[in-house]
């Protein structure tokens, strides 16, 4: 029986307060041990990488080929066989990953994106010299499944029997770029896990940088917010630059975007040129188109000099042992 001077109601409310409370810290202290073995595991950090697939020099061959024709799968294959033959670039075996232009929902005629036919002869020579298997990628601005399909680059890459990777957010990994702008950054897997990489770019007008050609196509191997990078797009090139050394370049000018680039879209802006330049040497093929088709000098271009200042290559391109062929 109660005591007079505590009324049962009083009693019982206390007790159940009681409980309340040693349930509470109970489990308070549950939630802390469980949160302590439940806790996501932290990232590891970014792997420190650096893409180099390039080809010894070899002076018996030339660095540059220019090549000018009607036939961009003919042009391609003159291109390749002047530098010396496409088994100096691509070993049995190889996994391969060529990296056209498919940025943008634009048909072939627009020239915003690399001939379709060009990079199917990309594909059927790495078949050709043995690859163990041919990867078509690039990271599209506009929406991947359109580009590719619109460009016509994603049906011709399948005839000839590579695989496309479309950019999936799965398929990218983050990795430390070791550059002086550009550190952390995710990239699309295959241009991480490739033999070979071989750059397909079309050769067009930037509203930025003057031009856009083979080292600004390494914008395509990056996910994330690429367009904060054109705060200071001179440098992110040059980062880039150092941190992806191709096996080979290939500028296709069979179509060229004089105007509105990167994306066009207005044909009077493009001219019909029929000409593709191929080499070793990413800088002088970029400093050689941007003369040929806009008249800019290294000079104009600072992407180029930072470029070439970590010697990336050499834009003084007519020092350079150089083939010219008309078909």
């Amino acid at each position: 029986m109660a005591p007079p001077d505590e009324p049962l109601g009083r009693r019982n409310a206390l007790a159940r307060l009681a409980r309340a409370g040693a349930a509470s810290a109970f489990a308070a202290g549950a939630g802390v041990w469980l949160a302590g073995r439940s806790r996501r595991p932290e990232e590891p950090p970014a792997a420190a990488v650096k893409l180099e697939h390039t080809v010894p020099e070899d002076p018996a061959l030339p660095v540059l080929a220019v090549v000018q024709g009607e036939d961009p799968r003919e042009l391609l294959r003159r291109a390749v066989d002047e530098l010396g033959g496409i088994r100096r670039f691509v070993s049995p075996g190889d996994v391969v990953v060529v990296k056209p232009n498919a940025s943008w929902d634009r048909t072939p005629e627009q020239a915003a994106n690399t001939n379709p036919f060009v990079v199917a002869e990309m594909v059927r020579l790495c078949r050709e010299a043995g690859a163990k298997s041919v990867v078509v990628s690039d990271v599209s601005i506009n929406d991947p499944r359109r580009s590719f399909q619109r460009s016509g680059i994603g049906a011709a890459a399948l005839r000839e029997g590579a695989e496309v990777v479309l950019p999936e957010e799965r398929r990218f990994r983050r990795v430390d770029l070791r550059g002086g702008l550009l550190r952390e950054w995710p990239v699309l897997e295959p241009f991480l896990t490739a033999d070979k990489i071989i750059n397909l770019p079309v050769a067009k007008h930037h509203s930025l940088t003057g031009v856009t050609l083979g080292l600004k196509s390494w914008y395509g191997i990056l996910g994330g917010q690429r367009q904060r990078l054109h705060q200071r797009i001179h440098e992110s090139l040059a980062d880039l630059g150092a941190f992806l050394r191709p096996t080979l370049t290939v500028i296709d000018g069979y179509r060229v975007l004089l105007r509105g680039g990167p994306s066009g879209g207005n044909l009077e802006d493009v001219v019909l040129a029929k000409t593709l330049l191929a080499g070793t040497d990413p800088v002088a093929l970029d400093a050689c188109a941007a003369k040929r088709w806009w008249d800019l000098d290294v000079t104009e271009l600072l992407y180029l000099r930072l470029a070439a200042g970590r010697g990336l290559g050499n834009p003084s391109y007519e020092a350079l042992r150089t083939v010219s062929v008309t078909l």
